[in-house]
């Protein structure tokens, strides 16, 4: 009764009807599965009733639970309870179950509280998964330390939730621990505690769980090899994973990847495409994320025969429809600058996606047909088809390109109600699209909005003030980008120099002509001792310009020399524009 009234009492505030006859449940939820009505009513049910009670009222209810229907299947306990019919404990683990897979950890604890003392050790290990499932670590731990009898599968279930979780110390505590027990970690433990190792700090700890692992004898293991090379991967030793994916004596697809992707990470391309060789040689399974992988090595190295060998091989295997397999292809193409090819692979796929779209828009944007871009976004925004954050910003790069302050904001408030403005990069290409249009206030409101700016965004806000003639904002934004920590690149100085030639700030502008290098890790370019040498001219330091011409590490370009000529003719240095004509054409 205790656990009736608990029942009631709970779900009584959670607007779950409540039913007073068995027959007034509504038997239109359960088309799907024999009802209780015509269970209790058939022949075969009849006959056994004496012997099976309760039976056919369990079936039900674990039918109920193997569809998630939990709504359902609690008005149908409570009349179980009403009737005194007795829930068999496979039901009970059923119902578990169905919590776990919604994540419904309220409906969790009111089962967990049914179940009295003592219930068996499986129904105990559905409790505890139930909880892990759901997020409730506290509640799995005391379930856990409270148990009277814990299996192997008790220790699989809360270590392996514990490392998915982030939980790494409290696994590997609970490791030690069943180490000192009657019971052995099987590979289900091991995996799960390689696969939380995820950065180098870990390297240390996981390769000592590789020893473990050699001790315990589960090498030779494709599953647990796998995971190891994974481990070491990820800790960005990527000899030691090498090594072991060389002694494996059973490789799977999923190895093969994990290596490729290894690779990848540490810009050893070439690698990859030696992975991809081997595969091919030695008739492994091709996946789509095999050859995207594949086809990002090729245009880092924009290797373009190695990418129209893997399109030969796509087209060989029949794969030249499918979206997953031709959009790194598109993509690939667009990243070599051959915008034609990659629109014909695009024609091909059969039902382009939001990703396969974005890699042609972008595209498109990259060689200036930016009409075409606009026709094909408002084309795609009719037929409903839905964008991602990658197509917001090529657009908004077009309406960088057109000034057309009308359109980006049309599709700055569309992105708003798709909510992908909160995208870091889309969110940078608005703030330079309303710059480049001279809306610095629209640019300003984007960037105040975010709540870390990166250095694209920074970037952008500085450009678009110093480009618009308002260099002291543009500087005091600059010196708030050096106090919050955030990184400069290369494009930053050029803006910060731009700023100071419209100030007239010489000097300022030399120092940080010096400390780029020095202290902010940016090696100048010859653009930015360009930028130097106008400045000097700007303010008629004629001289000045052309020492830094001669002293420069690079060979003074056409841009270099115009700055230079363009000085003299704004202070009237007619001679010296003559002789350093003559110079420049020497």
């Amino acid at each position: 009764m205790a656990g009736l009234q608990l029942l009631n009492s709970a779900f009584s505030q959670s607007s779950l009807p409540h039913t007073d006859k068995l027959s007034n449940i509504r038997t239109a939820n359960y088309t799907q599965i024999p009802s209780w009505v015509s269970l209790k009513s058939s022949n075969l049910s009849l006959k056994t009733l004496d012997t099976q009670h309760g039976k056919l009222e369990n079936v039900h209810l674990v039918s109920l639970s193997r569809q998630d229907k939990l709504k359902e299947a609690h008005e149908f306990l409570l009349e179980m309870d009403r009737c005194n019919v007795p829930v068999a404990p496979q039901s009970y683990k059923h119902l578990l179950e169905a919590c776990s897979n919604l994540r419904s950890l309220d409906f969790g604890k009111l089962i967990h509280q049914r179940l009295g003392k003592d219930p068996p050790a499986f129904i105990v290990n559905s409790v505890l998964q139930m909880y892990c499932d759901c997020g409730s670590f506290d509640n799995a731990r005391k379930v856990f330390d409270e148990m009277g009898q814990r299996t192997l599968a008790s220790w699989v279930i809360i270590i392996s939730a514990y490392a998915d979780g982030g939980l790494l110390e409290d696994a590997l505590e609970l490791f030690l621990r069943i180490q000192d027990s009657d019971l052995k970690a099987n590979p289900s433990i091991y995996i799960s505690l390689l696969k939380s190792f995820l950065e180098s700090s870990c390297l240390e700890i996981g390769k000592q769980m590789h020893c473990q692992v050699i001790k315990a004898g589960y090498t030779n293991h494709v599953a647990m090899d796998t995971s190891i090379c994974n481990m070491y991967v990820k800790c960005g030793d990527l000899e030691s994973a090498r090594m072991g994916f060389d002694l494996m004596q059973e490789k799977n697809a999923v190895s093969w990847t994990t290596m490729m992707v290894g690779c990848t990470q540490a810009d050893r391309h070439e690698d990859t495409l030696g992975y991809f060789r081997r595969m091919v040689n030695e008739d492994v399974g091709l996946d789509e994320f095999v050859f995207s992988i594949t086809l990002k090595a090729c245009a880092a190295l924009d290797d373009r025969k190695m990418g129209e060998q893997v399109h030969g091989l796509i087209v060989k295997l029949g794969l030249e429809n499918e979206v997953s397999v031709v959009t790194p292809l598109v993509d690939f193409y667009v990243k070599c600058g051959d915008v034609e090819s990659a629109s014909q692979a695009f024609e091909r796929i059969s039902e382009p996606n939001d990703v396969s779209w974005s890699a042609i828009l972008t595209g498109y944007s990259q060689i200036g047909e930016f009409e075409k871009c606009i026709k094909v976004f408002k084309s795609l925004r009719s037929q409903g088809v839905v964008l991602n954050e990658f197509i917001y910003t090529s657009i908004f790069q077009v309406c960088s390109a057109f000034a057309d302050f009308n359109f980006g904001s049309q599709a700055h408030g569309d992105a708003i109600k798709r909510g992908l403005v909160s995208y870091l990069y889309g969110e940078s290409a608005m703030i330079t699209m309303y710059a480049k249009c001279g809306r610095l206030d629209y640019a300003y409101q984007v960037f105040q909005s975010m709540d870390e700016p990166d250095t694209v965004a920074w970037t952008a806000m500085i450009a678009g003030c110093a480009y618009h003639g308002n260099a002291l904002e543009a500087l005091s934004l600059f010196r708030e980008m050096q106090a919050s920590g955030v990184s400069m690149n290369a494009v930053t100085f050029i803006a910060v120099f731009t700023a100071c030639s419209h100030a007239g700030l010489v000097e300022e502008a030399n120092r940080y002509l010096e400390s780029m290098s020095r202290e902010h890790g940016v090696e100048p370019t010859i653009d930015h001792y360009n930028c130097m040498i106008d400045i000097y001219s700007r303010a008629g330091l004629l001289n000045e310009a052309l020492d830094l011409i001669n002293s420069m590490p690079f060979e003074p370009d056409a841009m270099s020399w115009k700055s230079l000529l363009g000085g003299c003719s704004i202070h009237r240095k007619y001679e010296l524009g003559k002789l350093l004509l003559r110079s420049s054409f020497n």
